[in-house]
């Protein structure tokens, strides 16, 4: 989940500090490393190697067998250290075990992006002369004059209506902040790849410059007839307050800024579930947020919007207060959000802000930030809270495939706030018992999303075309 670094210079009493630094997290896992190990093949030996990487401050991930005869087996097994210098820890300390070799450190997250995790590969191979004439020249030039006849049926012949743009400028990467947009390139790459795996989906992964708001806008509106929908991704509070709807303003077709909405959407589907697993509805519950840029403000208009009631906020900028004012929300300091609320959403890339004693019994915590949240989830458990997740729990893959195709199949002219809740109870009806989301790796899951965000364009008149009543049949087998 992404949240929005919040400006350093600017100072805030909602957001206490100590000599003017932010506050620490507890933990801090960043570097993955897979070691491939043989051991000896007798009882305790496994045991002895993960009591070994947890006394070096390792945290041991999957293990995974890969080779097994009598004398030896051989894993590999998945270890998180804060830093390389713990890493080096963590093998001296496995290296000292007699009866375990280390055959091999890899690096798995830099092994899958090894020339980029996207290609382009054509649906018709060119193998003889006759397929050239009907993909090429001369056959071409009779579809041409098709789409020029009637610009409409491009949709049908050329792969637009199935053609996500997603963007970044590199402004707000993940727990990164400005490092970019060719540093933002994998995240993005990323988002195109599981569209495509989870919904069938051509998404274009595209760098622009960090500029202007308005040239921004313009670049994308010059490009735009590439595309069936466009998704904004990782961009800075708070130009991306102004992209998002002037750029809307411009295009017939649908945008989003998933740092906004999809989060919003995916945070109010987890919510939802959140109440009902401690006994209470939503609608009931106050809710307070804390962090008010891209996704907290986005979460906050969502929750209003569900809830019909204000939602108590607190920023660490002027902006961010008066947005929240003129969508109806209450502006307080953190101290009485805490207080107030049953319900605390914390979007502010601010590792360790929230304390266990600011706790209160029974409150729902969701602290979202990635990589490292505002408070880790059994801490917040351990101060009372009836439930805390985190971003890790609260992802974005839940949203934003099922909402682009569903747009796309209506050929919807824009998202609204009504395809954003059906997407939202959507994901929350699909959540098993004991469960705050569904498995977001669960191609039903996308479809379920995929209907009810089609059904709601339908019925809130922003699609152009109705797609057929099978369409909305729960047994729709692929695609949609």
């Amino acid at each position: 989940m992404t949240a929005d670094p919040v400006p350093t210079e600017v100072a805030h009493p909602a957001f206490p500090t100590e000599a003017g630094q932010a506050p620490k997290a507890e933990s801090s896992y960043r570097i993955v490393r897979t070691l491939r190990l043989r051991n000896d093949n007798h009882p305790g030996v496994l045991g002895e190697v993960a009591t070994a990487i947890g006394r070096a401050g390792g945290n041991l991930g999957d293990i995974r067998t890969v080779e097994r005869g009598t004398r030896n087996v051989v894993r590999d097994m998945d270890v998180s250290t804060t830093d390389l210098a713990m890493l080096e820890q963590v093998l001296a300390a496995v290296r000292e075990i007699p009866e375990t070799h280390l055959i091999d450190v890899r690096d798995e997250v830099l092994r899958v992006h090894l020339g980029g995790k996207l290609q382009i590969r054509p649906r018709y191979p060119v193998r003889t002369v006759a397929d050239l004439r009907h993909v090429y020249t001369p056959g071409v030039a009779e579809v041409c004059r098709l789409i020029e006849a009637d610009p409409s049926v491009a949709d049908r012949y050329t792969g637009i209506a199935n053609s996500v743009a997603v963007v970044t400028d590199g402004t707000a990467v993940l727990g990164l902040g400005n490092i970019g947009p060719v540093a933002g390139m994998p995240v993005i790459e990323g988002k195109c790849a599981l569209m495509s795996q989870m919904v069938g989906i051509d998404a274009y992964p595209l760098l622009i410059q960090p500029g202007p708001p308005q040239a921004i806008v313009d670049a994308l509106v010059s490009i735009s007839a590439t595309f069936g929908a466009i998704q904004l991704e990782d961009f800075a509070a708070p130009h991306c307050f102004e992209i998002t709807p002037a750029l809307q303003a411009l295009v017939d077709i649908p945008v989003m800024h998933d740092d906004q909405h999809g989060t919003a959407t995916v945070v109010l589907a987890a919510l939802l579930r959140a109440a009902a697993m401690t006994g209470q509805r939503l609608d009931q519950l106050s809710a307070g947020v804390v962090g008010l840029g891209a996704a907290g403000s986005a979460i906050a208009q969502l929750l209003m919007h569900h809830q019909g009631k204000p939602v108590f906020g607190t920023g660490r900028t002027p902006d961010s207060l008066e947005r929240l004012r003129a969508a109806g929300g209450i502006a307080v300091e953190l101290d009485e959000l805490l207080a107030r609320c049953d319900v605390i959403i914390a979007a502010t890339a601010q590792p360790g802000l929230l304390r266990p004693e600011q706790i209160r019994a029974g409150q729902i915590i969701f602290a979202i930030s990635n990589p490292l949240p505002e408070i880790e989830p059994e801490r917040a458990m351990a101060a009372g809270a009836a439930l805390a997740v985190d971003g890790a729990v609260v992802n974005n893959l839940l949203g934003f495939p099922g909402l682009y195709r569903g747009a796309l199949d209506t050929r919807a002219r824009r998202f609204n706030t009504e395809m954003y809740v059906a997407a939202a109870l959507a994901i929350a009806s699909r959540a098993a018992d004991g469960e705050v989301v569904p498995d977001s790796l669960d191609p039903a899951v996308h479809k379920a999303v995929a209907r009810a965000v089609a059904r709601a364009a339908i019925e809130t008149g922003v699609a152009r075309t109705e797609p057929s009543p099978d369409y909305f049949e729960e047994s729709t087998r692929g695609p949609l």
